[in-house]
This record gives C-alpha cells, sequence and structure tokens, in this order.
C-alpha cells in the first residue's frame, strides 16, 4: 500500500489533491471496503445516487462514476487516503456486483489486447514489401535533410545576427517541409533552433549548438549504411522514425529486474501530454526510461509513484547507449522501496546510491559518456549528492559539495518548497540533464528510500 505523500503525488494538479482531503471523513462514504485485488467505495456527492469509486491495487487503477475529466478524480485520491490513514473504516471484504463487473471487464480487455497482439505477431509478413515501403520512406527523409543541411548553410552564409528578426513564419515553414518528409525530429530540431534564437543573453552559442547537433545528423543519415546497427537506429529515431513495439521486441535486449521509481516529468504541448517515468534497477544497476503520450490530459494506463519499486522485465530500444525501455509483460504492482528491501531482506537499497555522483565533475563526466555514444540525447538522468539549492539574481542553482553551482530548470514555487525542505543541509537531487540545465524531479534525505520532495509544476 502507497504512503499518504505517494498517494498525493498521483494527483493531476494540487486542486484535486486540496479536494480529496476534504473528503477524509467516512461519514461521506455510506459503504468501503478492499481485498488484495481491488478498493471500493461509494462517495456522497450533491445528488441523491453516491458516486462508485473502484481502486484496481495492481496498478492503482482508477474508475469513479462522477463526471470529472481528471484522473484520478478527487473522489479516487480520497478513497486511496482512506485506506492509508483510517484502514479500520474498510469493513466489506466481499466486492459488490458494480466492483466485480468493472474488474472483469478490465481482465476481458486485458486478455483480447494479448490475443490481438498474438495474432499480428503470428501474422505472414511480406518482407519485401517492407523493404521497399522503408527504402522509399528513408528517400524521403534523406531528400528533407539535404534540403535542411542548405538552409542551415544559407543562415550561416548570411551570418546569424538578424535570425532574432525573423518572423514566426519563417521557422514554421521550415518545420513544416521536414513534417512532409516524414523527418519529425529533424523538424523539432528546427523548432529548437527556434527556442535557441529568442532564448536571450548568449543566444548565439546556444544556437551554433543546435545546428551543429542538426548538421551532425543529416551529415550521419547521408551515410547511414558506414555507420554501426545501433547507431543507425539512434539516427533513425532522432530523425523521426519510431521504432514499433514488434522491432523492439526482436532486438531482445530484455532485463528482469525489480525497477525503483526515481523520477517522473510531464510536459504538454498543444494538449499533447508527454510522460518520462525515470528507473533504476536493482540487480543490473541500469538507468531506463519509459516514454508514454497522452492526448487531452494527462490520462496515462500505468500510474508509477517515486520511490516505489515495480518488478518488471524491460526490453530497451536499439541504440548505442540503450536508455528508453519498453515493458515485456505486465508489471507487478508497486512496493514502496522499504518494503522491497524489507521483503528482499535486505538492510540497503543498491538502486538509488550506486549511481550518485558527489559532484558536478563526475556527474557530467557520466553525461559526456553517455553523449559519446548517442550524441542526439535531448535528456539524460543525473542524480548528484550533497547537493544545496541556492537562489541568486532571480534563478535557482545547485550547488555541490565543492562549491560549483549548476543552473536548474524549476518553477519559483517548486524552488522555494525544494529550498525549505532542504533547510541548508545537502540533499540528494534527482533529475533530467537538458544540456546546460538540470531539471530536478525528486530530492531524497541522505539513505532515505523515499523522496522527501517532487516536482509539482509541469514545465512545457
Amino acid at each position: 500500500m502507497l504512503a499518504t505523500d505517494q498517494i498525493l503525488a498521483l494527483s493531476p494538479d494540487d486542486s484535486s489533491a486540496k479536494a480529496a482531503k476534504g473528503l477524509l471523513a467516512p461519514a461521506k462514504w455510506p459503504m468501503l471496503g478492499h481485498d488484495e485485488v481491488a478498493i471500493w467505495g461509494e462517495c456522497q456527492g450533491s445528488g441523491s445516487k453516491p458516486y462508485q469509486v473502484i481502486i484496481e491495487v495492481s496498478g492503482p487503477s482508477f474508475k469513479c462514476s462522477c463526471p470529472s475529466r481528471k484522473f484520478p478524480c478527487k473522489h479516487g485520491l480520497a478513497l486511496y487516503l482512506l485506506l492509508a490513514q483510517k484502514e479500520s473504516a474498510f469493513t466489506a471484504n466481499t466486492q459488490p456486483q458494480w466492483v466485480n463487473e468493472w474488474l472483469a471487464a478490465r481482465q476481458e480487455r486485458a486478455e483480447k489486447k494479448a490475443e490481438k497482439a498474438a495474432q499480428t505477431e503470428t501474422k505472414p509478413a511480406d518482407p519485401e514489401a517492407a523493404a521497399k515501403r522503408e527504402a522509399k520512406r528513408l528517400d524521403r527523409m534523406i531528400n528533407g535533410a539535404q534540403d535542411l543541411e542548405r538552409w542551415m548553410a544559407d543562415l550561416v552564409k548570411h551570418g546569424l545576427a538578424d535570425l532574432p528578426a525573423k518572423p514566426v513564419t519563417f521557422w514554421r515553414d521550415a518545420a513544416a517541409r521536414l513534417v512532409d518528409a516524414q523527418a519529425s525530429g529533424l523538424a523539432a530540431g528546427v523548432r529548437q533552433l527556434e527556442s535557441a534564437v529568442s532564448s536571450g543573453e548568449g543566444w548565439q552559442q546556444r544556437t551554433l549548438l543546435s545546428m551543429g547537433r542538426l548538421q551532425l545528423l543529416t551529415e550521419a543519415m547521408q551515410r547511414m549504411d558506414a555507420l554501426p546497427e545501433r547507431l543507425q537506429h539512434d539516427v533513425r529515431s532522432s530523425a523521426g522514425w519510431a521504432m514499433d513495439k514488434e522491432e523492439v521486441l526482436a532486438a531482445n535486449d530484455r532485463v528482469a529486474d525489480a525497477w525503483l521509481v526515481l523520477g517522473i516529468s510531464h510536459d504538454e504541448n498543444e494538449k499533447l501530454w508527454e510522460r518520462r517515468v525515470w528507473l533504476r534497477g536493482s540487480a543490473s544497476g541500469r538507468n531506463a526510461l519509459l516514454l508514454d503520450f497522452s492526448h487531452g490530459g494527462r490520462r496515462f494506463d500505468q500510474v508509477f509513484v517515486p520511490g516505489t519499486v515495480v518488478k518488471a522485465t524491460l526490453c530497451f530500444f536499439p541504440s548505442a547507449s540503450p536508455l528508453r525501455a519498453l515493458w515485456v509483460d505486465e508489471p507487478q504492482g508497486a512496493q514502496r522501496a522499504q518494503s522491497y528491501a524489507e521483503d528482499a531482506e535486505s538492510n540497503e537499497i543498491p538502486l538509488r546510491t550506486s549511481s550518485v555522483n558527489s559532484n558536478w565533475d563526475t556527474a557530467l563526466e557520466t553525461i559526456a559518456e553517455a553523449l559519446a555514444g548517442q550524441p542526439w540525447f535531448q535528456r539524460l538522468p543525473l542524480m548528484l549528492s550533497h547537493a544545496i539549492p541556492v537562489f541568486r539574481d532571480l534563478r535557482w542553482y545547485l550547488r555541490d559539495a565543492e562549491g560549483r553551482e549548476v543552473q536548474m530548470r524549476m518553477s519559483m514555487d517548486d524552488g522555494w518548497q525544494l529550498c525549505a525542505l532542504c533547510g541548508g543541509h545537502p540533499l540528494s537531487i534527482f533529475g533530467e540533464w537538458l544540456g546546460e540545465r538540470l531539471r530536478p524531479l525528486s530530492a531524497w534525505h541522505g539513505e532515505s528510500t523515499q523522496p522527501c520532495w517532487t516536482e509539482v509544476t509541469s514545465l512545457a
């Protein structure tokens, strides 16, 4: 069972968490029950009929009959909080019919999905036709890369000084041409180039860095056959060619482990939510990234909470520096890291401490090593121990044990909350390295297995 702070971390926003806390009186719940599979309850709302709320423990996955579009809603959060704080109020241990029907429907959908996947795997493929489609698309992408190369050469030829004055359409048109060439990764690179140009002081250096990364990618695309196979996968994916699940599984880089959830980040762009879940394996010591997307809201099938451990087999995408992964099988229910350690009869959790850097030199050496293998990473996982947040010149910095500082990318509210929890004493900070700055996602006291802080404000 999750702790109160971990349950609140599931909230889609602060208002939902606040509303859930207002529903913690058992008197508002005519029925409360739970077993090893589910938690259920009826919450009396403004209408005559109470809302029916269900939580499948293994996810956790939430279901509520209320009209809210938030996921989980305040009723689901409140039900879970009640179990964590007032378990004695849960007197029912036999599932009502409406709970049983929902769980059965979920099981049926999962079985149909597995059956459909199995049928897809056994369906005979036409390798010749697939090879022709692949070659045709690759040619289109390479042509787009060559056009981009010429476009950037013209920018350099005429100088960069006038770029900040370029209209928005200048960048949008260039990106649109690359989308037409099915090179969405290159199009994203052009949009990042626009952001670099408008990034304020020091924009010239950031612009040249972005152009250099794009130039390296366009050159790699044009000499793909000369590259190692795993680097070819990196080039294609960086240019915008997404691998499907079957291709990833065929690569067979599988790791069965107990994975600690180190941090979670959410970003939204034109109603498309991107969620990144950062994991570290107990036995393997490998970092892993789970990447999910949801349109219209932060609704994802699997729920993750920093500080919990999930047992599962991951399959890594082929890469010169493998990082992104997907589930091979459904992960087992999450445990708090401390509970996992006790069940495993272990006195420590090697998951987090095995990859902690004591200063910025060692941290950035790790980043440099990863970039040497795959130079188009947009973000990389990084944990720094003995770190103290510092606010100066309206910016947040992270100071290491030797007094050196690197700027952080975070909201003011998150920064002050982290600073208050720190109290001038060092923490271990985990986050995403973005090239020049660290985006902190979680903070940990000493050898604690539970984070004392997680990012609240999603940044675009």
